[in-house]
């Protein structure tokens, strides 16, 4: 993702590979991430948490450099981990604690005075909705719950960038609308920076301006949503009547002549038409084959067309 500006980017990675025996995590990874909200997007096994756990010095790369808040990683990891905060994927509490007091403990790990981490950690708690129940212990916490006192913890010390790794995990609708809502409020009101790493593209998309795409423990591609959203022409939602009844035909002519088409729940496809011509296009097509139109409105790519044209999906 490239500098805006004159701004400099809060992570860059350059030419990072990180093994795992002969199996790599990371192959060859350079990228920036912007200040704001950016989305780490890839299937599980991309390399997402991976990248994450080397940014943080928990895994040294093979080869490349990397740096976090204009700190080098390799020399700095203490120094880092100070100023960013991290929301695992998996659970990290400590049984037996209270969630007050794991969180304000997280504080003073990452160098509060005792004081200051304990009003923190009060605070935290209130603001990701564990006001109520911060006296309990953390392991009669639902799956939900835990999930909120991961980002309590992350935020106690006020750090200048998250590390969220699949901030929703195991969370019923409800309570992943409202975790998705706390990262919004995060990054676009409180002004924190952070990096939310996810395989689920309606949480990037509600919650980020910008995300860097893996596959395959490489970066597919990179930049602001609403810029890769643009098409190279224009997307239209179609449903046709042919004369057989059987639209396959039409469907392998319109990707002969270098539409896209994709099916869709209902009988509408989605056909993306490359260059100025538009409608114009499908309309001949439809008219010198003797199909009707039926039904024809431009459609919004969305992000889930972006991620499938990067890694190479039909």
């Amino acid at each position: 993702m490239a500098e805006t500006g004159s701004v400099a980017p809060v992570v860059t990675l350059d030419t990072v590979t990180v093994m795992y025996g002969r199996n790599a995590a990371l192959r060859d990874v350079t990228a920036a991430f912007a200040g704001g909200a950016v989305g780490l997007l890839g299937p599980n096994g991309a390399g997402k948490s991976t990248m994450i756990k080397s940014l943080l010095g928990f895994v040294a790369p093979d080869r490349g450099q990397m740096r976090v808040l204009g700190l080098d990683v390799a020399r700095s990891p203490l120094e880092i981990r100070a100023r960013v905060g991290y929301m695992p994927e998996t659970d990290g509490h400590i049984p037996g604690m209270n969630a007050v007091s794991f969180v304000a403990y997280c504080g003073e790990l990452a160098g509060l005075p005792r004081v200051d981490a304990m009003q923190r950690a009060h605070e935290v708690l209130f603001y990701v909705g564990l006001g109520e129940a911060r006296y309990r212990n953390v392991e009669t916490y639902s799956t939900g719950m835990k999930q909120r006192i991961k980002l309590a913890q992350a935020l106690v010390h006020d750090p200048d960038l998250l590390f969220l790794d699949e901030p929703t995990n195991g969370m019923d609708p409800k309570g992943r609308d409202e975790m998705l809502d706390l990262v919004r409020d995060l990054a676009h009101n409180k002004g924190v920076n952070l990096i939310l790493s996810s395989h689920l593209l309606p949480d990037v998309e509600y919650t980020c301006d910008d995300v860097v795409v893996m596959h395959k423990g490489r970066i597919a591609t990179a930049g602001p949503i609403d810029a890769l959203k643009q098409p190279r022409g224009r997307v239209y939602e179609l449903r046709v009547k042919t004369p057989s009844g059987e639209i396959e035909p039409f469907i392998e002519l319109l990707r002969a002549r270098g539409l896209e088409c994709h099916a869709t729940d209902e009988d509408v496809m989605r056909v993306f038409v490359p260059g100025d011509g538009g409608a114009r296009d499908l309309f001949a097509l439809a008219a010198a084959e003797r199909v009707q139109v039926r039904h024809l409105r431009p459609s919004v790519p969305t992000l889930e067309d972006v991620f499938a044209n990067a890694v190479g999906e039909q």
